[in-house]
């Protein structure tokens, strides 16, 4: 699974990105909002993980862009500065899920593998779609494989 992640924390991201390689993850990191956006305009990622309080661009703009270059990729908001409004706004860009700083690593994972479960569903609900061909495009390589053996198979919804 492919996961960006984007905050301003590097010491923090490093740590993060380490113990998740170690679990089988292969992670992007950027340290700003504007190389998380410019990272998905070249790249597809299944899941991102947004901090979301960043100089530039905060997360809540970072998960608006990303929405719009890849609207299936689901965001996780990751933030030590959580409130109810930060975490309105965010679900206004369809958060998937809002999590305080410090994480749990075990929650960490656990969220990240509901939020690509999520996606993986929803990848198959629009397999059937027209739209299928420019969807696979823009989706990661697991659910690529996956539209690949919908349609040597023969599998419907």
């Amino acid at each position: 699974m492919k996961l960006l992640f984007v905050d301003d924390e590097q010491t923090f991201l490093k740590y993060l990105a380490k113990r998740l390689v170690l679990d089988g993850f292969t992670v992007k990191t950027t340290f700003s909002g504007e190389e998380g956006v410019e990272a998905a305009a070249r790249e597809s990622f299944d899941v991102a993980v947004v901090d979301l309080q960043m100089p530039g661009i905060d997360g809540i703009e970072v998960q608006k862009r990303l929405k719009e270059l890849q609207p299936k990729l689901p965001c996780i908001v990751l933030t030590g500065h959580g409130s109810v409004e930060n975490a309105l706004e965010s679900g206004k860009y369809n958060a998937f899920k809002f999590l305080s700083k410090p994480v749990d690593m075990e929650s960490l994972i656990e969220t990240i593998n509901a939020a690509y479960e999520y996606r993986l569903q929803q990848d198959k609900s629009s397999a059937g779609s027209d739209d299928s061909q420019a969807d696979a495009k823009k989706a990661g390589p697991i659910s690529k494989l996956y539209g690949k053996f919908r349609k040597l198979y023969g599998v419907e919804k």
